[in-house]
């Protein structure tokens, strides 16, 4: 439940920073990877916006994975109050500049709360890009057809649902008020932080 909660924000996230920047992703580098190669071909701009935001997200992905493996068993809570911060600091951005500054924030934590949730056989699971789930979920839906798996895709369903639903209530609120739609981010990746310390507390 933890990573879908942390899928919908991602989704809520991505679609504040496609709506601010006019089409360009904070979590979704695939889509940034084709803008990249298509605006290199045409000599657009936007090859190196795409690249700048693909470069901070990869930055995000270290920094999270760093703050996660040093925080060990304590992984989820601790990434994702770096995110939250990271959100906050994004918000602040936002209301002193319309520049690109807010939407590399955005990217650099979403590449950070990747690192947050850790599977039960060790890896980590990524949150943030949903071409893998599905790919996984037809997968497992083939093998329960087959008489060989059992239920597990719905798991990848929820967390395919969580991105989407969060994206959709995202590009409302950002649409209606993008001031709104930041702290809303924001507030949610502390929820979401409070609630991993709880788990964590629970389990010891």
């Amino acid at each position: 439940m933890l990573a879908v909660g942390t899928a919908v924000l991602a989704g809520f996230v991505d679609a504040i920073g496609f709506v601010e920047s006019a089409g360009f992703f904070v979590s979704f580098m695939t889509g940034n990877s084709t803008r990249l190669a298509v605006g290199l071909a045409e000599w657009q701009r936007a090859a190196p916006v795409a690249g700048a935001i693909i470069a901070v997200f990869v930055a995000g992905v270290v920094a999270g994975s760093l703050i996660g493996a040093r925080a060990a068993a304590r992984r989820a809570p601790a990434v994702l109050l770096c995110v939250a911060i990271l959100l906050g600091i994004a918000a602040f951005l936002r209301l002193q500049t319309d520049g690109l500054e807010a939407i590399l924030c955005l990217a650099f934590a979403m590449g950070a709360v990747n690192a947050a949730i850790e599977g039960r056989d060790g890896s980590v699971v990524g949150v943030t890009y949903m071409t893998g789930t599905l790919v996984q979920m037809g997968q497992k839906i083939a093998n329960a057809l087959r008489g060989e798996g059992d239920r597990r895709w719905l798991h990848h369903l929820g967390l395919w649902a969580g991105l989407a639903g969060g994206a959709v209530l995202g590009a409302r609120v950002v649409i209606w008020s993008p001031p709104l739609a930041y702290m809303l981010a924001v507030a949610l990746a502390a929820s979401l932080a409070l609630r991993a310390g709880w788990v964590v507390r629970r389990s010891r």
